[in-house]
């Protein structure tokens, strides 16, 4: 892919602590238009890059291009066409949603008071924050605060949105609902670059990922790419699992550890030369009670784990 098709391109991207390096190495590729996951456990240096991304913290090394131009050296032509809410969003807590919008407008040099206004219950609106809008901010729930930092990023048109756990404090509505609106905003072009811990999050709304592990780029592309690069796996629905257990393990499979046993269900990782057909005629040759037998690729889950080892917050 050229760089004009890329939103982020990074080079050799590092970032070192004294003799520790956080981030090293890095070549994120992220194609305009998409909706991109920034995978990672806690301490892989996921905030590290967004914040070089962004020219809030110096690279040690290598390079970042944001929209086709080199950060931090045309930071103040690029950065006006990029959202972000990274870290969590911080407010003067005694002005209102409006209000504090409002002084972040106003700090924008590139955003036309005569439109400021209708701009900001705009935003307000899109968020879902309409009616909570001459609140306070210190009254506002870990949520509410969440969707005000949302609304400031949708101040100005953006092409590029980077979001760092947007849905951290969302009830499943509110997820839902930024789930929603981060899809309307991708339809529009806006190219989203979205780091999270949530995986159910990742594989309903991105169309590409990333996946970060101590510091270092361990896997990126498609989310169809990343899940078939795993190992497909056979789900046997059948009464007989016990049995249907030792037909898997006679074909040279390894049932996991506690199906069939108080389920009726057995499932195994399937290798090479080992198909769905075989399966199913060596269960039916044992005469095991099939009620329903299927190929599943590897989730987003399994790949993560074969990746990095760790294990995830797959929750909403």
């Amino acid at each position: 892919m050229s760089s004009a098709e890329l939103a982020i391109e990074t080079t050799a991207l590092g970032k070192s602590f004294g003799r520790q390096a956080a981030v090293a190495d890095l070549a994120l590729a992220v194609p305009r238009g998409s909706v991109f996951g920034f995978l990672g456990p806690n301490g892989s240096g996921k905030t590290t890059t967004i914040r070089m991304l962004l020219g809030l913290s110096a690279a040690t090394t290598g390079q970042v291009r944001v929209l086709g131009e080199q950060i931090p050296d045309a930071a103040a032509s690029v950065l006006p066409r990029v959202g972000a809410l990274v870290e969590g969003p911080a407010f003067y807590p005694f002005l209102s949603g409006r209000e504090n919008l409002r002084r972040f407008d106003t700090a924008n040099r590139h955003a036309p008071a005569s439109t400021r206004s209708a701009r900001v219950d705009a935003a307000l609106d899109r968020v879902g924050l309409g009616h909570a809008a001459s609140k306070a901010a210190h009254a506002y729930s870990l949520g509410m605060k969440q969707r005000l930092g949302l609304a400031n990023a949708l101040l100005m048109p953006r092409d590029l949105l980077v979001l760092d756990e947007p849905t951290n404090g969302l009830d499943p509505q509110g997820t839902r609902e930024v789930r929603s609106l981060i899809r309307s905003l991708a339809s529009d072009g806006t190219t989203i670059f979205l780091s999270s811990h949530l995986l159910a999050e990742v594989e309903q709304v991105c169309t590409h990922v990333a996946v970060m592990s101590t510091g270092r780029l361990v896997a990126q592309g498609s989310l169809d790419e990343l899940r078939a690069q795993g190992t497909a796996r056979v789900v046997v629905q059948t009464p007989d699992g016990a049995d249907a257990r030792r037909v898997l393990a006679s074909l040279g499979l390894v049932p996991d550890p506690d199906d069939g046993l108080t389920a009726d269900r057995v499932s195994a990782e399937l290798h090479a030369g080992v198909h769905a057909e075989t399966v199913t005629a060596a269960l039916v040759r044992a005469d095991v009670r099939v009620r329903g037998l299927a190929v599943a690729g590897a989730s987003l889950e399994d790949r993560f784990v074969a990746l990095t080892g760790e294990g995830f917050d797959v929750a909403e």
